[in-house]
């Protein structure tokens, strides 16, 4: 996250060039949305799994990062592909990454407005349970969560795609008021979302499903990608960020 933000600071001050990131996690990690509340959190067992924990810049609800393809899409606010609202910028994004998919042969849609199982309820703090608008599904089911955040500096756009795993492991470090509450919204989960492996029938690898995800962006979005690392001052933003903020408490716990 702090590579994220560090990136949109470079970009808002002109001293890169809009960045597409690929990136995936290690050891798994729990993301809240920036609103949302830490008394979510079991942190407890959070702990017990190895699992890290960190709050996102953008909203939305938790994610548990493991086993997917996590990409960051970051420019400036005068960027043609990001103009506009934030829902006219995650649907021109939104054509990218259904490209993607297409080429990984999975027919995904994103629908202009969100939908639910008739009678469904949006409460709940897992990402994977509720579709928003433009967010990717397949046959009803959330394949890729998204979020953004827009600032000063430039938009922000990042998303996770489950490659594999068992999406319900997320719930194993919520918070529940029984054990029969945690177990039914374990079912809601794979109700309402899944991941490419259980769509395909088989797994993808990540470099594969990253390489997919770079030319598809490239062709729908009419763009020449460059390979670069970090610049030397947005590393050294990301280390002040991770010491500053990421790491810290207050931060974590939104105090």
């Amino acid at each position: 996250m702090a590579v994220d933000e560090a990136i949109l600071e470079a970009i808002g001050s002109g001293e890169v060039r809009p960045t597409l990131r690929l990136y995936a996690w290690d050891p798994p990690c729990l993301s809240l949305g920036y609103a949302q509340p830490i008394q979510d959190v079991d942190l407890t067992a959070l702990h017990a799994h190895g699992w890290d924990i960190v709050r996102r810049p953008t909203g939305g609800r938790a994610i548990l990062h493991t086993d997917e393809l996590t990409y960051s899409v970051i420019g400036p606010l005068d960027e043609p592909r990001l103009a506009g609202s934030l829902l006219q910028s995650y649907h021109v994004l939104s054509t990218a990454l259904l490209d993607a998919l297409h080429r990984l042969e999975i027919p995904a849609e994103a629908s202009p407005q969100a939908a639910l199982p008739l009678g469904a309820s949006v409460q709940g703090p897992v990402c994977f349970e509720v579709p928003s608008n433009y967010e990717i599904t397949i046959h009803g089911k959330k394949l890729v969560g998204s979020a953004q955040a827009r600032r000063k500096e430039g938009v922000l756009q990042h998303g996770s795609l489950p490659l594999t795993g068992d999406l319900t492991r997320i719930t194993q470090a919520l918070k529940f008021t029984d054990s029969p509450a945690r177990q039914k919204a374990a079912e809601r989960i794979w109700q309402r979302a899944t991941t490419v492996e259980r769509t395909l029938g088989h797994p993808v690898e990540w470099q594969d499903a990253a390489q997919t995800f770079s030319q598809a962006f490239a062709q729908t979005l009419n763009l020449q990608l460059l390979p670069a690392s970090l610049t030397p001052g947005e590393a050294q933003r990301t280390e002040r960020l991770v010491q500053e903020k990421y790491s810290q408490l207050a931060w974590i716990a939104h105090l």
